[in-house]
């Protein structure tokens, strides 16, 4: 449970603002993964790459059976939702494996493709959460359908990226 940690007086509104500390459990996990992205080895940015590559393409081998879960079970794969999977700020992982890259103008080209389709492939997974709800036209089916294509060739500039950095995948 959150604790009270402090009690200030908003001065210009009259109400009193509570500031509470997050559960502790909840603060190391934070604390944890931040670290964990923020402070890596080259090593391991490249194994971490390589397991968000095997990430991606267990979502693709199995995209009829986890999207049947939802929007929300593919975008645990892009890491987008939850901490899980080694795509989980992966886009900080590749900035820090920029200077490895073969030709650094090539990679961030192919950096920022990934990135697009990432955003794309979690707009449209986020997308069918609210299809059915909507007056767009659009149907959840045909959003993760979007989706999958778009991780499709995520995918492809993952296997740029990989090549840049000398990783068999």
């Amino acid at each position: 449970m959150n604790q009270l940690q402090l009690l200030v007086p908003a001065a210009f509104t009259g109400i009193s603002t509570l500031i509470l500390s997050p559960d502790p459990v909840e603060a190391a996990l934070m604390d944890s993964n931040v670290e964990q992205v923020g402070k890596l080895t080259t090593k391991e940015a490249k194994d971490r790459f390589k397991l968000a590559i095997l990430d991606v393409d267990e979502l693709l081998a199995n995209y009829g059976e986890i999207s049947n879960g939802g929007g929300d079970n593919v975008r645990r794969y892009l890491g987008t939702v939850g901490i899980k999977s080694h795509m989980y700020g992966i886009t900080k992982v590749l900035k820090e494996l920029r200077e490895e890259a073969d030709d650094i103008i090539e990679f961030t080209e192919a950096s920022n493709e990934f990135e697009a389709y990432l955003f794309q492939a979690e707009g449209a997974a986020y997308s069918s959460l609210f299809a059915e709800h909507s007056s767009a036209k659009s149907t959840s089916a045909s959003l993760l359908v979007t989706a999958k294509k778009d991780v499709v060739n995520m995918r492809r500039f993952m296997g740029d990226l990989a090549t840049q950095l000398h990783l068999d995948v």
